[in-house]
């Protein structure tokens, strides 16, 4: 309550056993003024709900990286994906950090955390056209260099069978650069001799798929023809007709939407769970501006218990996949820490570490015993410098009646 601090160290996580990779989405961008199209935790004054457990934080730190790896590893979330940007003006350039968006989430928080070995992570490559996108020679002469140097070679880098991962979002667009399937996948296999000098057995691509209730099955056969690994979502898919909080109707579509992408080629399907959507706090006429309709978007909200159902339908689902399918290597989470656009699963006020906790019991063997300490517990929790100390206990008694 007073922050006396009770402790030198933050203590050592007891991860929890998995029997694959289990990756939860990461959206670094809650260093202040970093994000560029938003105001950070500044847009969240009215969601007191949203506030981080640990309260608000500035996201280089280290030692905040530290707390969340203790937290995600203790409930079998053991790999960050971290969305990786760069500038449009650094197209064709050699790349530095200074060119990158939000790249403090791993540069200066990942890399330094005394706990990184029991985090894995990897990047997706945002090609969107509001960043940069990439060609041929840009890729061999600037990305391959800068990637393989800086982050595949790291020891808790994702690598699955002895090739490291490259997530990419915009996959369409990737797809554009080039003017057949042929083409793309002899450029991507070129990437995968590359990556033998640096004593890796190739590479490993994954596409991003945005479709929402729907199944594309031509366009994820051609994503196999144009060398792609596997495909995934950053969310499940899964968009209700109307706002729900229904379970089982959350439940339904998000397992359909996974058995759906599965049918094609149960080999490259890779399934990602959502625990809720809710994009209020990027309903303004600022977002619209910006190009986005959070305002069109139907919302939906799993229960924690309900989260852990929807778990262990896809982990027995993916269960049955057969050998060597990549469902059955990796999991993925959506998300740990969208705060604004609404799905998380990092502890909160509202929630605490309930979606974490479902997390634990449906994908981990539990074998451990989670330390539900929190920063402000141990007296450890001096890692807001940037944001200030706004009281919200004004908006938490007109929400909920009770102050935090």
């Amino acid at each position: 309550m007073y922050n006396i601090k009770l402790s030198n160290t933050i203590p050592e996580p007891s991860p929890a056993k998995t029997d694959r990779i289990v990756a939860a989405h990461y959206y670094a961008a809650w260093k202040k003024g970093a994000a560029g199209l938003h105001n950070g935790f500044d847009d969240l004054h009215p969601f007191p709900e949203r506030t981080p457990l640990c309260g608000y934080y500035d996201e280089e730190n280290p030692d905040f990286c530290d707390w969340e790896i203790k937290w995600a590893s203790e409930h079998g979330v053991n790999c960050f994906i971290y969305c990786w940007y760069r500038y449009k003006e650094n197209m064709g350039k050699p790349i530095t950090e200074d060119a990158l968006r939000c790249s403090h989430g791993i540069h200066k928080a990942m890399f330094n955390a005394k706990f990184q070995k029991h985090m894995k992570f990897a990047i997706m490559f945002e090609n969107s056209l509001r960043w940069c996108n990439t060609d041929k020679k840009d890729l061999f002469d600037n990305l391959l260099p800068f990637w393989f140097e800086t982050y595949f070679t790291r020891e808790n880098y994702l690598v699955i069978d002895n090739k490291p991962v490259l997530l990419i979002c915009a996959a369409d667009l990737i797809n554009k650069l080039f003017e057949t399937p042929e083409e793309q996948r002899e450029t991507f296999d070129a990437c995968r001799e590359y990556a033998k000098k640096y004593g890796f057995d190739g590479m490993t691509f994954g596409a991003a798929i945005w479709d929402y209730n729907k199944v594309d099955t031509a366009r994820y056969l051609d994503y196999d023809n144009r060398g792609y690994d596997f495909h995934f979502g950053y969310n499940a898919g899964y968009a209700p007709e109307k706002d729900t909080d229904d379970d089982a109707e959350i439940i339904g579509g998000q397992c359909e939407m996974l058995m759906r992408r599965i049918a094609p080629n149960p080999y490259t399907a890779v399934p990602t769970a959502s625990c809720f959507r809710d994009a209020e706090p990027r309903t303004t006429e600022a977002w619209n501006k910006l190009g986005f309709k959070f305002a069109n978007e139907t919302k939906y909200h799993l229960s924690p218990e309900g989260f852990k159902e929807l778990l262990k339908r896809m982990k027995g689902i993916t269960d049955g996949l057969p050998d060597g399918a990549y469902g059955k290597k990796l999991f993925m989470l959506d998300n740990w820490n969208e705060w604004d656009e609404g799905h998380y699963i990092s502890p909160c006020h509202e929630y605490g570490f309930k979606y974490l906790q479902a997390i634990r019991e449906a994908l981990s063997e539990c074998n451990n015993l989670p330390d539900y300490r929190t920063p402000q517990d141990l007296g450890l929790s001096n890692f807001n410098k940037s944001w200030g100390n706004p009281d919200l206990s004004e908006e938490c008694k007109k929400k909920f009646g009770v102050e935090y």
